[in-house]
């Protein structure tokens, strides 16, 4: 007996829903012969307590989606489908909902197992107030879950021991809130198989990953401080009830960030799914979205996919229902999860396998959805010149708010490079000018997505050009504690932090950690050394205090995240460049000067142009952090009177003072409320 068609029709959304009375169940498998819902059974591949016979099938419609009413299944309630297959060589059998909000987490080997029913209401929410950064004004922070902090309540490093939990990371959120960074950009979360991973290889697009989540036995030791948190901002406390589950927890992470004024975006993964070799199906396992409608297992028969590769199946982007399952993947995170945005993984890929119109519906579709939140493309295209198209609006392009770029990366860190030298050599600074100039569209410079460090450029599984060093150690490659390492990677930081665009560091970037990363937690040497910066390594804890007091600069700046730009000096063999920054039509000019020379310039013996006459505060001085307070700083105490001859091609001048390896700010004022 087929299952009620009531609350079922064309627009009933795909996976379980909960309505009045019951849920509905809606999926896609056109090939299939028939689709039933098996509720709450424990059977691994074979149902234990169900039988074909129990009215649980569903109707096909004419667009191939199977659907039906349940009375009565409510939230907490498991179910997987069955799906029978049609033809020579199709099968049967157990298929999870590719629409799953969340999975059951068992014991040990945690496949094959259940979805569970959510009300996407379910958890009550506190971040009314919170509203997401302008995107101009954002500074981002990624971090991989896994490996990035968690501690017991003794004060132990437990990451060794185990993969980090979301809730671990809770522990974190005052010091991002005070660090400076406005937003908060994980690796992947989707659920994934195995216990570590980059998180690139997801199976279950919208179900968080499970090694993520804390069992409920664990949740007493983590609830007392999300409740200090919560009372901290005059919220009265969760219960356990409120903690359970990987949905719940993930929505508390980004509630605390918001109650923090962090905006959080999510890394997604939508130009394929798994990963690993095609024999082993990558990672998809048999009750996977792959081949869901149980056809004969050739590549021609994976339904959601092509029969290409990129490191695992493409989706079909030609495919009106595959469209659908992305987009309502993207508008599930910003409606659910309140997210502020997304990160889209190699869009390159979706371009170049018919994806481009895919991408237009989808960041249109998303934009209408929630205006405010930011959408990133790791956007490579290759054909020379081209990479505009990914932020440019349709037709002309695909409609993305900020574009990956390595320009500034790539210059900055071969200029780092080269300073490092033994003996000094002349800088080349001008392709370092022209990445700072580099921007995909005129008058929107913030489009532009800058990092010097990623977790793909640093990662200690990677070989050859593809793997990079962190700053510290590129800087001095035989000692990246050395002054020369540490004034360096200020440098560095300092540039990629006034520069125009969007800035994003890497988790250990701020306070100076050298080591290549790994997302396998059991490889202690290459962790995140928090020891360091919380007091055995003086040089973490300056590098942090130099990288905090200059994201808080931006924030307090409007012409450190302006429009305006004028790269007014480079001088190659004395390593020094400068820059004018200001917002059209207002001003608030800032001048950044920064110095890969070996030697000081003392006594105000270095001359450079300023826009205008009178006063310049000297706002931000690097070489006071170098062991902090450095008592042999060299600098411009108080600042500058511009007052000299017509220099750089400005209307006047100054003598500064400009300490070895350094950057310094000037500005006109000291600047206002952070945003």
């Amino acid at each position: 007996m087929p299952a009620s068609q009531q609350h079922i029709n064309s627009g009933t959304p795909a996976g379980a829903n909960l309505v009045s009375g019951g849920t509905t169940f809606r999926t896609w498998a056109p090939s299939a012969q028939e689709v039933y819902v098996v509720l709450n059974d424990d059977g691994d591949d074979v149902p234990a307590h169900w039988s074909k016979n129990d009215g649980d099938l569903l109707v096909k419609d004419s667009l191939g989606y199977w659907g039906g009413f349940f009375p009565g299944v409510q939230d907490g309630d498991r179910y997987r489908f069955w799906v029978v297959g049609q033809g020579t060589g199709s099968s049967e059998g157990f298929k999870r909902d590719p629409y799953a909000r969340e999975l059951e987490v068992r014991l040990g080997d945690w496949y094959p197992c259940n979805g569970i029913v959510r009300d996407p209401r379910g958890y009550r929410w506190h971040d009314s107030h919170f509203q997401t950064p302008d995107f101009a004004n954002l500074i981002i922070y990624q971090f991989h879950i896994g490996v990035f902090y968690a501690k017991n309540d003794a004060g132990d490093d437990i990451r060794p021991k185990r993969v980090g939990k979301i809730l671990d990371v809770i522990d974190r959120i005052e010091y991002l809130k005070d660090l400076g960074i406005n937003a908060v950009m994980a690796l992947p979360f989707q659920e994934y198989q195995g216990e570590n991973s980059l998180g690139y290889n997801g199976t279950d697009l919208f179900s968080p990953e499970m090694d993520y989540s804390v069992f409920p036995t664990d949740l007493p030791t983590y609830l007392p401080r999300v409740n200090r948190l919560l009372a901290n901002k005059g919220i009265s406390p969760l219960t356990i009830p409120e903690l359970t589950g990987q949905v719940n927890q993930f929505k508390v992470f980004v509630d605390l960030c918001h109650l923090y004024d962090i905006a959080v975006i999510a890394d997604v993964v939508l130009n394929h799914a798994g990963a690993g070799k095609e024999e082993n199906n990558y990672n998809l396992d048999d009750q996977s979205i792959c081949f869901f409608d149980r056809q004969n297992p050739t590549r021609q028969t994976r339904l959601y996919f092509t029969d290409q590769e990129h490191v695992g199946p493409i989706f079909d982007f030609q495919r009106p229902q595959v469209r659908q399952f992305l987009i309502d993947n993207g508008r599930m995170h910003l409606r659910e999860y309140h997210l502020d945005g997304l990160r889209y993984d190699q869009v390159t890929v979706i371009d170049e396998h018919r994806g481009w119109s895919f991408c237009q519906d989808l960041t249109s579709t998303l934009r209408y959805e929630k205006p405010q939140a930011v959408q990133i493309a790791e956007y490579w295209n290759y054909d020379g010149g081209q990479r505009w198209k990914g932020v440019a609006e349709p037709p002309y392009g695909m409609g993305f708010d900020l574009g990956y770029s390595d320009v500034l990366r790539e210059d900055l860190r071969k200029v780092i490079e080269d300073s490092a030298q033994y003996p000094p050599v002349e800088l080349n600074l001008d392709p370092l000018r022209a990445a700072l100039e580099f921007t995909y569209r005129a008058g929107d410079r913030w489009t532009v997505f800058q990092c010097i460090e990623n977790h793909d450029l640093i990662d200690d599984n990677h070989t050859g050009e593809y793997k990079k060093p962190r700053i510290a150690h590129l800087a001095d490659p035989s000692d990246a504690r050395s002054w020369y390492a540490r004034s360096r990677a200020k440098v560095a930081t300092g540039l990629l932090l006034t520069a125009p665009g969007v800035p994003m560091i890497f988790m250990g970037q701020e306070f100076l950690e050298d080591k290549y990363w790994t997302d396998y937690p059991k490889k202690p040497q290459l962790l995140i050394w928090w020891d360091g910066l919380e007091g055995q390594d003086k040089h973490m804890a300056d590098q942090h205090r130099f990288t905090r007091e200059l994201m808080w600069l931006r924030r307090k700046h409007p012409a450190l995240r302006g429009e305006g730009l004028n790269v007014f000096h480079v001088h190659n063999q004395n390593r020094v460049i400068a820059f004018q920054r200001w917002v059209p039509e207002v001003g608030r000019d800032v001048i950044i000067v920064a110095s890969l020379n070996n030697h000081s310039f003392r006594d105000k013996s270095y001359r450079i142009g300023f826009p205008g006459g009178g006063h310049w505060h000297e706002v931000f001085n690097s070489d006071i952090y170098d062991d902090f307070f450095n008592p042999n700083a060299q600098g411009n105490y108080g600042g500058v009177t511009a007052d000299g001859p017509a220099w750089d091609n400005l209307p006047t001048s100054a003598n500064i003072t400009l300490p070895a390896n350094s950057i310094l700010v000037f500005a006109r004022d000291t600047g206002d409320a952070p945003v």
